[in-house]
């Protein structure tokens, strides 16, 4: 320690090699170029930072070559500062060609923004399935169909990027299908990837439409081989699905105004506006039975004062029994049951029958 410190020591008191200093500064070119490098030194990151952090570098090191070939008159000097800014801008041409090559078409750029990007997904995954499906954009025109009911197979899944797209069934309005939403993603979850199957609904363009498909088989590969977009696309489809359910539970209602929750399919085939229009003769007759029953009765009431008090059998003079709604009844509850059709409820419980799914189309 002791012969290091005293070797710095000597160099510091020894005096500074340089005997002679020039009374003349450099060249305005000297200047210019270590501004452009501190300049190229304050970049940041990513492709823009990069482009800048280059940029200002490439210059400044072309400015040091022209100040060692007019003033400083060194070889080495010019030698390294042509190495360096051809490195830049070989750089700079390597940035270019990566920005043109993750440039999209302009309605796939709009639909990562749009759809993608909220969710983090990256451009590379992205990429994959743009590249699934072609990078092709079709178009319907106005009153043109997509699919047709039990027709047209289920072989594809596409995503309406403009226009509108109406769904019906048996000639019914369903709901309608909006940009950035898929077209057919319920009937792409009801297959396997090795089943087979038709439309079961109409889709018809209200308006001029363009859309992206991905290839059934295709898209089946890319899942199985990418889990991240395997789950991405799980996620996307889950949310449209939900979206059209809601969509549909909007526009179901019955004649005075109840609103159903179509999760619910067994309240709804009990609740539905063709529920009571439906029943078989037999529980229109049993209701007109028990409607009377709700006035107080006064012929029978005589005959029983006429009747001798003696016991009679159970089984020669036994009242009809009395309905659930009598059981049930509430202060002017009379016309809700007559009018409404809640009425058919205690009837479908009375029997000890589950009630099953809708077998009739809502009036929309």
């Amino acid at each position: 320690m002791s012969s290091n410190s005293s070797a710095v020591g000597q160099l510091l008191w020894r005096g500074l090699p340089c005997v002679g200093w020039r009374q003349d500064l450099e060249g305005a070119v000297y200047h210019l170029a270590n501004c452009f490098l501190l300049l190229g030194f304050m970049g940041g990151s990513g492709v823009y930072g990069s482009f800048y952090l280059f940029g200002f570098l490439g210059t400044g090191y072309l400015c040091c070559v022209l100040w060692g070939w007019f003033d400083a008159c060194g070889l080495d000097i010019i030698l390294w500062s042509v190495l360096l800014a051809m490195a830049c801008v070989l750089q700079l041409a390597h940035l270019v060609y990566r920005l043109r090559e993750d440039s999209l078409p302009e309605e796939f750029e709009v639909l990562y923004k749009t759809l993608c990007l909220p969710l983090q997904v990256p451009l590379h995954a992205y990429k994959e399935m743009v590249r699934c499906c072609q990078e092709q954009v079709s178009t319907l025109a106005t009153e043109q169909t997509y699919a047709v009911e039990g027709e047209t197979p289920i072989n594809r899944l596409s995503l309406l990027l403009s226009g509108r797209v109406r769904v019906s069934q048996d000639g019914q309005f369903l709901h309608y299908i909006f940009p950035y939403q898929f077209m057919d993603s319920p009937e792409w979850e009801s297959l396997h990837p090795s089943e087979e199957g038709v439309f079961q609904v109409t889709l018809t363009a209200e308006t001029e439409c363009s859309y992206i498909s991905w290839p059934r088989k295709s898209l089946h590969l890319l899942l199985a081989k990418e889990r991240y977009i395997s789950r991405l696309f799980s996620i996307l489809l889950g949310y449209d699905i939900s979206e059209k359910l809601y969509a549909l539970n909007d526009k179901l209602f019955a004649k005075f105004g109840l609103r159903f929750d179509i999760r619910l399919p067994s309240l709804y085939h009990v609740l539905g506006p063709g529920a009571s229009d439906a029943r078989p003769e037999s529980e229109k007759d049993e209701e007109d039975i028990h409607e009377p029953a709700t006035s107080p009765p006064q012929a029978p009431s005589t005959s029983v004062q006429q009747t001798p008090p003696v016991s009679p059998h159970p089984a020669a003079t036994n009242p009809p029994a009395p309905s659930p709604w009598v059981r049930m009844s509430r202060p002017d509850s009379g016309v809700l049951v007559s009018r409404t059709p809640l009425q058919s409820y205690p009837q479908a419980m009375s029997r000890g029958q589950a009630p099953l799914a809708p077998t009739q189309t809502p009036e929309l």
